[in-house]
This record gives structure tokens, C-alpha cells and sequence, in this order.
């Protein structure tokens, strides 16, 4: 039986104001008698229980799940309930700023948050992304809360003692502990993006997503979000999303932000295994290899070509193409050094992190005429559309960014780039509008689908 991922509910909380300790390994039965209660005293009051009122619908489709018959089944899902959850969260902030897991909170019509005194306050979403698997809500208090402060994860090392506070399986608030087993961990799947975690053997289960890994000076180092499994419970194996991706995300909710957003690389890379390393040149696998670069990527614009390895970004080592989005996650806008090999030959430039540029002009276009495409909101696709509908770096002409009415009744979606439509190549969205104008009774249009060529046939 293969094992499982699964996303948990979790919460620790890191004591405001402790210095860290140097880092000593027991060497007496009085040093093995030691105990973690001041440090759990001073934290699980920043620790908190999520419950969660959402509307689910329950699938009707006999063929859900099925990426071609999917398309013709949109309609038919079955009625609505409400369905209740528990998850866990850490309080980051005296003035209510609460962190916890996207998965907990989505979709959600009532939040209630509790604290470990049994204080219930309503929250509502700040900022939610679930790339990253973290929502940071808001409670309204006029007294300061219990919060936890933020420790540097680039700081941890394997075999830091660590403690994960949380409430699995709703039995109440819960301590553990363990170690730090492994950093960077970036093979699997969390959210919508593959995600890049701190590994522990702390136990953690399920209803603790959202929860606080802190180290032994009571700071917040993760926010537990997923564990390996063969049968649901834990075996030891957890992860948890490093505290200083917590911390710009948080920063940007407080800016008023409602989506976090991340510098565009304009690139693709892979990781540099030992054959490539080989045929480098390189005397051992190191970086990652850019593989396609958009003319206006801010590292093509810093001197950086396709073939070259990008070796560090920062101060901080490359080894990952998940490692490299995290960095430029954490780092944010403005200037950075880069290290590279080009043509065999280190060099270092630096490059300006910022949004995707939304140039040239995207036209947008909302088309209400009644037409084929009507509905459909288009727009020309610039490096500012790729980067929200995550698009091929080579993709040109008209993106559908959202599809309604008739325009979804023949089966587009967001995301889908026209390429003709009844034989009409289309570029622009007023190119596409006038296509869908054209008196006709059989309709057929081409499009690219998560990058491979598509065509929807009907009749009108």
C-alpha cells in the first residue's frame, strides 16, 4: 500500500520574549530530567482550535474526477450541506492576526476561533493562497493577545529538538516532541504548488493543520501542514511550511494585501542531476539549470541565458526548482545578487525581483453580446497573465481569464488560450470577438488546455 499524503490540523506556540539556548546534547540523568514545560507555558496560550461551517456539494458525476468527461458533466454536481471541521492555528500578532492551513479555512462560511482559555472570537480571511497552503485570518480584541514570534527556519539544523502543539482528532489542545529530521524537503505535493518543508518526527495527526512547530526557546519555526502515511495516523514523518515564507506572507496581509504575491522569474529550471553535471563540466551536481526564459524575465534582463546554472540566489544556496521559488517567495521585490555558471564560467549579476510586467496591454475584453463567447472575459496574454493563470512561458494571443454564461456552457475555462475558432486564428480579444460574430450553426474552436492542443466541437 503506498503511502499517503496527509493535510493535518496543528499548533505550537514560541514564547515572545525567550533567548535561545545554546545547543547542548544531555550528558546526565539530571540533564535527561529536564523538562519542556516552561517552554510549553509560555507558548500554548498563542495556540488556538479552528472550527470551520462550509458549504460542500456532493459529486453526482459518475465520471468525476475524469479529466476528459469532467468537461460534460459541469452541471451536474449534487445538492449542497454544510460540513463542519476542526483545525488549529497560532496567533502572530497581539492584535488578532491568526496564521493557519488554506485547506482548513476554504471555502469557508463561519470561522471560530478559540484560545486555550476558552475565548471564542469571529475571523474573517485576510489573505488566503493556496499555492502555499496559508490563510492568515483576523479576530477583533481589544485586548492583546498571546502571540507567538517568528524564528529564522533557514536556522534550523537536523537534530534540533522541536515542538509541535496542535488539536488532533479534537481531543483538546496537545504537545509533542521531536526533532528536525530533514530541510528542503520539496517531493511532494501540498496546496496548489509543490511546496518546500521542514521535515520532523515530532507526532503529529490528523486535525492538526494549521498548527505551530516552535523550537526550545518558544519560537514559531513552521506552521504544520501535512504528514506521510500508510493508514492515517502518524508514522513519525511531518512537515511543516518553514516560518520565514509564514512571516512574508503575514507581512503582506498586514500591508492589505488579499493574495500573496511573488516576485516572476520569467524562468524554467531543473534540478542539475549527476549526468548534467558531468556534461557541464561541473565536479558535482549542484544548482539548477534554466531550461526556458521569457525576454522580459528579470534574470534574462540581468544577463542570464538558457543552459546557464543558477547557483544561488541571495545569500542562500540553489539545489531545487522548488527551492528557488521558495526563495524568491521569502525574498520579495527589490534587488538581489545571483550566482551562476555561464559557458562553463562563474559569475555573479544582480537582478531586480518585482511583479510580472503587465505589458504589453492586456485589452480586456468582457464579451456581453450575444455570441459564442459570451461571458467569457479575454485578454492578451503579457507576462503579467502568464504569471496569474500560470501559462507556459511561451504562450502568446488571447487567454480566457474567466468563463460564464454561454461561454462556459461550451466548455471553456480559465485558463484556456484560443487559437482559432472556426478556422479564424485568432491574437488579439477583438480578433476573437469578431471570429465568434460570424453567422454560423457548427462551431469548432482550437485552444491550448494546460498546455497541450484541445478543440471544442458543438452545435448552436
Amino acid at each position: 500500500m503506498r503511502p499517503l499524503l496527509l493535510l493535518l490540523c496543528l499548533s505550537l506556540v514560541p514564547a515572545p520574549a525567550l533567548v535561545r539556548a545554546e545547543t547542548v546534547v544531555p550528558g546526565s540523568a539530571g540533564d535527561i530530567t529536564l523538562s519542556f514545560a516552561p517552554v510549553v507555558r509560555e507558548t500554548a496560550p498563542a495556540v488556538v482550535n479552528i472550527y470551520v461551517r462550509q458549504q460542500v456539494r456532493d459529486r453526482a458525476n459518475p465520471f468525476a474526477g475524469d479529466p476528459f468527461f469532467d468537461q460534460f458533466f459541469q452541471d451536474f454536481a449534487g445538492p449542497q450541506r454544510v460540513q463542519n471541521s476542526l483545525g488549529s492555528g497560532v496567533i502572530v500578532s497581539p492584535d488578532g492576526i491568526v496564521v493557519s492551513n488554506h485547506h482548513v479555512v476554504a471555502e469557508a462560511t463561519d470561522i471560530r476561533v478559540v484560545l486555550a482559555d476558552r475565548q471564542e472570537f469571529a475571523a474573517r480571511v485576510l489573505l488566503d493562497d493556496p499555492q502555499a497552503d496559508l490563510a492568515v485570518l483576523k479576530v477583533e480584541t481589544e485586548e492583546p493577545l498571546p502571540a507567538l514570534e517568528f524564528g529564522d527556519s533557514d536556522a534550523l539544523q537536523v537534530g534540533d529538538l522541536v515542538l509541535a502543539i496542535g488539536n488532533p482528532f479534537g481531543v483538546g489542545q496537545t504537545v509533542s516532541s521531536g526533532i528536525v529530521s530533514g530541510l528542503a524537503r520539496s517531493a511532494l505535493q501540498v496546496g496548489d504548488g509543490t511546496g518546500y518543508f521542514v521535515q520532523t518526527d515530532a507526532p503529529i495527526n490528523p486535525g492538526n493543520s494549521g498548527g505551530a512547530l516552535v523550537d526550545v526557546a518558544g519560537r514559531l519555526v513552521g506552521i504544520n501542514t501535512a504528514i506521510l502515511t500508510r493508514g492515517g495516523g502518524s508514522n513519525g514523518i511531518g512537515f511543516a511550511i518553514p516560518s520565514n515564507l509564514v512571516a512574508a506572507v503575514v507581512a503582506q496581509a498586514k500591508a492589505g494585501k488579499s493574495r500573496f504575491e511573488r516576485p516572476w522569474a520569467g524562468m524554467m529550471a531543473q534540478e542539475v542531476d549527476g549526468s548534467f553535471a558531468e556534461a557541464l563540466g561541473m565536479d558535482r551536481p549542484i544548482g539548477v539549470m534554466i531550461t526556458a526564459l521569457h525576454p522580459q524575465s528579470p534574470f534574462a534582463l540581468a544577463g542570464l541565458a538558457e543552459g546557464d546554472v543558477v547557483l544561488a540566489l541571495g545569500a542562500a544556496a540553489i539545489n531545487t526548482p522548488q527551492e528557488f521559488l521558495y526563495r524568491l517567495a521569502v525574498l520579495g521585490p527589490g534587488p538581489q545578487s545571483v550566482r551562476f555558471i555561464h559557458e562553463g564560467t562563474e559569475a555573479e549579476a544582480e537582478v531586480v525581483l518585482g511583479p510580472a510586467p503587465d505589458a504589453p496591454d492586456r485589452q480586456t475584453l468582457t464579451v456581453s453580446e450575444d455570441v459564442i463567447l459570451r461571458g467569457a472575459t479575454l485578454a492578451r496574454i503579457n507576462p503579467a497573465v502568464i504569471g496569474e493563470l500560470r501559462l507556459p512561458l511561451s504562450a502568446s494571443g488571447v487567454a480566457v481569464m474567466e468563463a460564464a454564461d454561454l461561454a462556459y456552457d461550451i466548455g471553456l475555462q480559465a485558463g484556456d488560450v484560443l487559437v482559432a475558432i472556426n478556422g479564424m486564428a485568432v491574437a488579439t480579444p477583438a480578433e476573437a470577438l469578431e471570429a465568434a460574430r460570424q453567422p454560423a450553426r457548427l462551431w469548432q474552436i482550437d485552444l491550448i488546455r494546460q498546455g497541450q492542443p484541445f478543440r471544442l466541437r458543438f452545435r448552436l
